[in-house]
């Protein structure tokens, strides 16, 4: 639908389908995994809170990465589950600008928060001895603030500063949410300055993190190959979850990337809506099962909340 920009004050979604009486199966199959979310994720951050054992650096990072989870899939689920009811799938341009800031900040976030965990755990692997002296709880906040506080100003710009002033001439996104790079795309205006501070973005700061978790995880294999069978041991314990974590955030990132840089209409429509929502559903379902099985100390501690054993 094309419109002049001043009428554009909803977007319709189109990426949505009638499936007849298999909608609320969806409705179920997606509230089911909502409650997952919650529930393991909550269950975990209160497992960190209450062990003073757990209060030192991975784990609180851990606890950042899971309430990241809740904020991610709060911006999407409840909109999502509104959206399979209804018949008519639109939604105002304030609350799409609203999710898109929530979901964009969400992946920024998580893609921080997972290099910073590389980080800590190249200090305690490859500098046991300076870990200490390096991982301080002054510096723990100030990284915790960093991985909050930038994706979320960096969003806000995008948004409010880049986005949300362009002249549009359409109003509909074939997703089943609203994204950024659909509705820039619906633009009639001049859209250099976003082309410019995107791929300086990507460059800069998504390269530059990379280039970190790369580097660090090149050291790690170092230490693993030339250290004591102990050291590997530890190694791998800490180290599985984490690059499983990575990987499946990345193969997310890369089917997002795919589904709104290229045309893949000849792919049915419900596998194109998994594609689009797998780094907003899995991670967060993969994340709890990752961390709270692999690692033995979570795995110990939420086994003794759960029978009731003291902590």
């Amino acid at each position: 639908m094309m419109m002049n920009s001043t009428q554009v004050s909803y977007f319709t979604l189109t990426a949505y389908f009638d499936s007849g009486l298999l909608t609320y199966l969806y409705f179920l199959i997606i509230l089911s995994l909502y409650m997952l979310i919650i529930c393991s994720n909550v269950f975990l951050i209160v497992v960190i809170c209450i062990n003073r054992s757990l209060h030192e650096p991975m784990y609180l990072f851990l606890c950042s990465l899971f309430v990241n989870e809740l904020y991610g899939s709060t911006g999407l689920f409840p909109f999502l589950l509104l959206q399979i009811l209804s018949d008519i799938h639109t939604v105002s341009k304030a609350f799409c600008f609203l999710q898109i800031f929530c979901l964009y900040s969400y992946g920024g976030v998580e893609f921080l928060t997972l290099a910073i965990m590389s980080y800590d755990r190249y200090l305690a692997i490859c500098h046991p001895l300076q870990y200490n002296t390096c991982m301080t709880p002054n510096k723990i906040a100030k990284l915790t603030a960093l991985i909050w506080i930038y994706p979320l100003f960096i969003n806000a710009v995008i948004v409010a500063g880049l986005t949300a002033p362009l002249q549009l001439c359409g109003n509909v996104i074939n997703k089943v949410y609203c994204d950024n790079y659909y509705v820039v795309k619906l633009a009639c205006s001049d859209i250099t300055v976003n082309n410019i501070f995107g791929l300086s973005h990507m460059f800069t700061v998504i390269f530059g993190l990379i280039l970190v978790i790369i580097y660090t995880y090149i050291r790690i294999l170092r230490v693993c190959f030339s250290g004591c069978q102990q050291t590997r041991r530890k190694a791998v314990s800490t180290c599985t979850p984490h690059l499983a974590s990575l990987l499946n955030f990345s193969c997310g990132a890369f089917f997002e990337i795919l589904q709104s840089r290229f045309n893949l209409k000849r792919l049915p429509n419900l596998l194109r809506i998994i594609l689009s929502l797998y780094w907003l559903t899995f991670q967060p379902l993969i994340n709890p099962l990752l961390y709270g099985l692999k690692m033995s100390k979570i795995r110990i501690l939420s086994k003794n909340l759960l029978l009731g054993n003291k902590l």
